[in-house]
Formats: structure tokens, sequence, C-alpha cells
């Protein structure tokens, strides 16, 4: 390894691990309290505090999280601009493309399609002049603009969930911010930490991008992951019709009857949790497997460079 290379990859000297722990805590707090004045004073004013805290807590946790374990010449400023700006581009270009989207049984496949390609396009953009280029710096930088996406998303869906007819709901919008927040982590970030992990990874530690075949079996592994994932709800629902035995017909207005709902819930978060499992064991595997292939390549080159320092010098022409 040269000396540039070893420069490239040293910790930045500004990190100071533990900050993300301390903002989640922290966050949490500031959370809490918010809550607490709101329903005590009935202060309307302070809705949007809670939707911006809850929404971004734990993603921007995330980005605090990789600016303690990036390495090469991602500066902190490159990784919060990724979050804020891949963020808001991100939902921007989703909402754009996905507007002329028609409801049917494919729609949360060709979301998941739509809203990772975004995502991907940025990660691009957001990564084209690190160096080194790594499966572990795309996967990091993955998770960055994963998390942008992700709290500017959630800011919506918990807005849409505090506005109703009958006023503010704060109970559903506490709900939503909640469910959001825990479930973030393995929801846009881990989907594009992968894809930013073999985006990277097939550079081979190059300071240029390269196209291979696994750039485009991963964007459909994720999109298909992501798919599932937001059409877990409906899988779950008719699983809980079939595995019971309930006819459809039972369904009252388009609602599952009451006896289901317990069934629907179990098989919910068990759908979730399968898809979670699947998209780690994912981002472990691709980790791993660049990790096996930058230690062979290194090798390799080792070896090269032996043989080249142990050769005899050429004979002096006579």
């Amino acid at each position: 390894m040269t000396l540039e290379t070893e420069a490239q990859v040293s910790a930045h000297p500004h990190h100071r691990h533990g900050w993300w722990w301390k903002t989640l805590l922290g966050g949490f707090l500031l959370w809490v309290v918010t809550i607490i004045v709101t329903i005590a004073t009935q202060n309307t004013n302070l809705v949007p505090t809670i939707i911006l805290i809850g929404s971004f807590l734990v993603p921007f946790t995330v980005v605090l999280f990789v600016i303690e374990r990036v390495t090469g010449t991602v500066s902190t400023m490159q990784l919060v601009t990724a979050f804020f700006v891949g963020g808001v581009l991100g939902v921007l270009g989703a909402s754009l493309l996905e507007s002329d989207l028609r409801p049917g049984a494919g729609l949360y496949l060709l979301v998941g399609f739509v809203e990772e390609l975004v995502k991907g396009i940025l990660l691009v953009v957001v990564g084209w002049r690190v160096r080194p280029k790594t499966a572990r710096q795309g996967a990091l930088l993955g998770a960055t603009v994963g998390a942008g996406f992700s709290a500017f998303e959630s800011a919506g869906y918990a807005f849409n969930a505090a506005i109703t007819t009958r006023g503010i709901d704060l109970s559903s919008l506490l709900q939503t911010e909640v469910a959001r927040a825990v479930l973030s982590p393995v929801g846009h970030v881990l989907w594009t930490a992968i894809l930013g992990a073999v985006l990277f990874g097939v550079a081979h530690g190059r300071p240029t991008f390269r196209w291979a075949w696994q750039i485009l079996v991963a964007y459909v592994v994720v999109a298909v992951l992501h798919g599932l994932w937001d059409s877990n709800s409906t899988i779950s629902t008719l699983l809980a019709f079939v595995l019971t035995g309930t006819p459809f017909s039972a369904a009252q207005n388009g609602y599952v009857p009451s006896s289901l709902a317990g069934v629907v819930t179990s098989l919910y978060i068990a759908g979730l949790a399968v898809v979670s499992v699947i998209g780690v064991a994912v981002l472990v595997g691709v980790l791993l497997h660049y990790r096996r292939q930058a230690r062979r390549l290194d090798a390799r080159r080792d070896l090269a460079l032996g043989a080249w320092a142990g050769s005899p010098p050429p004979h002096p022409l006579r």
C-alpha cells in the first residue's frame, strides 16, 4: 500500500466516536419534552417541531454514524449535503416519476424500482469524486443518501397522519413517527447501502466508477426487497385470510374482520422481520465478498512486487 493510499484510508482527524448515540438520546428527550409541552399547552404551533424532530432524528443519527466511520476524501460537508440535497431531490424525483403510476398488483414493485433508481443516480453524483471507491465507502454513502430520502419522506407521512377532517390527530402522528423511526435503518438506509456497496465495490479502489453486471443485479434485488417491504401490509392481509380459511367475502367494505386483526398484525411484523433479515444478510455478504476480493488483489500485487524486487538486474550492454 502506498503512502498516498494510506493517507486516503486513514480516519479523519476530526472524528469523535460516540456522537451518534449521544445525539439520538438527546434528540429523543427533546422530542418527548416537545410532546409533553404540546399536550399541556394545546399549542398547535409546536406540531411542526414534533414532525421535524421525529422524522429527522434517526436518519440524521445515521449520518453522524457515517461521519465517524467514513475514510478517504469524503468530507463532513459532503455527507451533510448528500443527506439534505440528496433527500430533497430524491423525494421530488420519485414523486414526479410515480405521479403516473396506476393502482394495481404491481404498484409497490414499480415504486421500489423508481425510488431505488432515483437514489442510485444521486449516489453516483454524490460519490463521483470520492477516493478510494470501496464497498465500505459505498455502503456508508448509500446509507447517507437513503437516510436523507427517509427523513423527508417520513415528514410527509407524519404530516398526512396529523391532518384529519376533525383537526390535528396527535396520536396518529406519533404512531406514524415512532413506526417509521424504528424501521428507517432497515428501510431506505439499508436498500441504498446495499446498492452503494456494489456500485463502489466493483471499482476495486479505482478513482472512477466501472460498469458490471453485479450493479444491475444489486439494483433489482434492492428494488424487489423495497417492493416486498411496501406491499407487506397487503401480503399479510391475504395470508391471514388464506391461513385461517376465512372467505374473502368476509371483508366488510374493504376492511379486515376484527377476528383477523391480530393475525394480520403478527404476519405483518413477521414479514417486515423476514425482509429486514434478508436485506442485512445481503449487505453483510456483499461487504465480505469485496473485502475478500480486495485482499486477493493485494496479495497478488504484493507477490508481483516481490517477484520483481527479487529478479536479478539486467546485464549491462557490452
